[in-house]
């Protein structure tokens, strides 16, 4: 896990040899464990040659993370970004697909309402030069109905 420590936390884990932080939010040191009995026992203190930056080498007593893991790291970025890009393909096809139903809907019905003024969909499938000019790019359009 990863944590806020101002000097009080540092001395203090130093003294009790429990892993203990400062919380920002609440504005008081806090001992991991404190409610959850899952102590990190710590065995050292390694400080970075900047000594700007420290971590505690320790044996939990039970999970680190608040979710019940074992560490709080076990989310990979790649993997996230992996599955937003399938939602996004998931997201994109299910549209594409609920486009075409209401598209196969729309020609379905071109014949049972004749004298209501149609919708736009209709409209586009009752005239192919407005079809064309709706999805035209660089290329020619060629309309398969």
């Amino acid at each position: 896990m990863q944590g806020f420590a101002n000097r009080e936390a540092v001395a203090t884990t130093l003294s009790s040899r429990k892993a203990t932080f400062y919380s920002r939010s609440r504005s008081a040191l806090w001992t991991k464990g404190e409610t959850s009995n899952n102590f990190i026992n710590v065995h050292d203190v390694f400080i970075d040659c900047d000594r700007d930056s420290i971590i505690y080498l320790g044996k939990p007593d039970g999970p680190t993370c608040h979710t019940g893991a074992e560490t709080c790291y076990y989310t990979s970025v790649f993997d996230l970004l992996k599955q937003q890009e399938d939602e996004g393909n998931k997201l994109a096809l299910t549209s594409l697909y609920g486009l075409e139903s209401t598209i196969s809907q729309r020609k379905t019905e071109l014949a049972e309402t004749e004298n209501e003024k149609p919708s736009w969909t209709k409209r586009l499938l009752l005239n192919d030069k407005l079809l064309c000019s709706k999805i035209r790019s660089s290329m020619s359009c060629y309309v398969i109905l």
